[in-house]
């Protein structure tokens, strides 16, 4: 069975965030000044982003479940819908609210609707959609007439200055030499942010308006061959494994150490992460489904930073695969890198948009740096 997207919802918490307010939302670390900030964003562009924060308190306005909700109830996919008819709900999210239960069944709480089949996709920027593929696939194999997948996250909540430790003064004056390291820990303070999105999902378009069928969404895991580049809750060994959390002798001992803290391995993001997204899962995906770079009406990218944008567009087209920029569509400049809810924040302005014209097809990119995984769906107007 064919599925289609009805509609495509986004929910961004509070007001924009300039980069000059960022340090006094999220707080200094040891209440100094970072002097970082100013050079990650200068290589990221983000201009400005959401946090679920409160600015007068300082504290948590909205949980993950509850942003994630909020995007769900922004759906209208025909006229009189009601959120007790959903019959499928699929969550994605990295910074769940809690470890248990699954984050999906936070936010059906948070709805009050049901009885219903409730998943939850764990992961970093795929967990977003992993989600989107399996209600999808519920849909597509007759399991349920309808589903809704979402993407969601609270990164604020773990680059508040309370969660926060200082940086080595060596790898601040070593980041003007190479743009690469405002990926390590403090650095990724600056490219972060909250965010939700929500797709609806049935076998048949609207009878008016805009839908997008989908034709394919691949996900391609790199991870037998490369080490751990992002991750939290753990900490890396000098023989490249991971110890979690739960592996040290006390919770205390963990905190100490830093080991909730989100990181990242440049180098070794550096290294690959061009090379594995478009030299192999693009090339995988074009050889595949026989794609041509000049039928794609729309590249939708999911990049965590402007850095990354020439080098992509440079190895896309040394594999002969290169999409004029002027077809690109992103919005991290002004919404942030929100990880498993960016795809949809950027679909969802341009469903939205009156750029999108009937038998248009869109290319969707999502690399996701945990353990080199890569996503890509193909979509088309209807």
């Amino acid at each position: 069975m064919d599925v289609y997207i009805n509609d495509i919802s986004a929910f961004l918490p509070n007001n924009p965030v300039s980069n000059n307010e960022m340090e006094a939302v999220l707080g200094m670390i040891n209440n100094i000044p970072s002097r970082t900030r100013k050079l990650v964003l200068r290589n990221n562009n983000i201009k400005t982003r959401y946090y679920a924060i409160n600015l007068d308190s300082g504290k948590q306005s909205h949980t993950n479940a509850q942003l994630t909700a909020e995007a769900v109830r922004r759906l209208n996919p025909y006229s009189g819908f009601s959120l007790n008819e959903i019959q499928h709900l699929c969550c994605g999210t990295s910074t769940p609210d809690q470890i248990m239960p699954g984050h999906g069944l936070m936010v059906q709480g948070e709805l009050g609707i049901g009885p219903c089949e409730v998943v939850t996709t764990s992961g970093i920027c795929l967990s977003g959609v992993t989600a989107f593929k399996i209600a999808c696939m519920n849909v597509a194999m007759g399991f349920s007439k309808n589903a809704v997948a979402t993407g969601s996250e609270t990164a604020s909540s773990y680059i508040k200055s309370q969660m926060g430790q200082s940086i080595d003064p060596q790898k601040i004056d070593e980041i003007n030499r190479r743009p690469v390291l405002s990926f390590e820990e403090d650095f990724l303070r600056w490219m972060l942010s909250d965010g939700a999105g929500a797709v609806f999902l049935s076998g048949s378009p609207r009878k008016e308006g805009l839908s997008l069928k989908i034709e394919w969404i691949e996900i391609l895991s790199y991870a037998n061959e490369f080490n751990t580049c992002m991750y939290a809750g753990a900490c890396s060994s000098n023989d490249n494994s991971t110890k979690g959390w739960r592996e040290f002798s006390s919770l205390h001992e963990a905190v100490n150490m830093g080991v909730f803290n989100i990181k990242q391995d440049v180098k070794l993001l550096n290294e690959n992460i061009v090379t594995v997204s478009v030299n192999r899962a693009m090339k995988h995906v074009v050889n595949k489904y026989s794609l041509d770079p000049d039928k794609i009406s729309w590249f939708l990218p999911h990049y965590s930073s402007n850095y990354f944008r020439k080098p992509l567009f440079d190895r896309m087209n040394e594999i002969g695969f290169g999409i004029s920029e002027s077809r690109w569509f992103t919005n991290l400049e002004y919404k942030g890198n929100t990880g498993a809810a960016s795809i949809y924040i950027i679909l969802e302005e341009l469903f939205h948009s009156d750029k999108i014209r009937k038998g248009d097809t869109l290319l969707c990119f999502i690399p996701e740096s945990g353990r080199f995984s890569i996503g890509y769906m193909l979509l088309t107007a209807c």
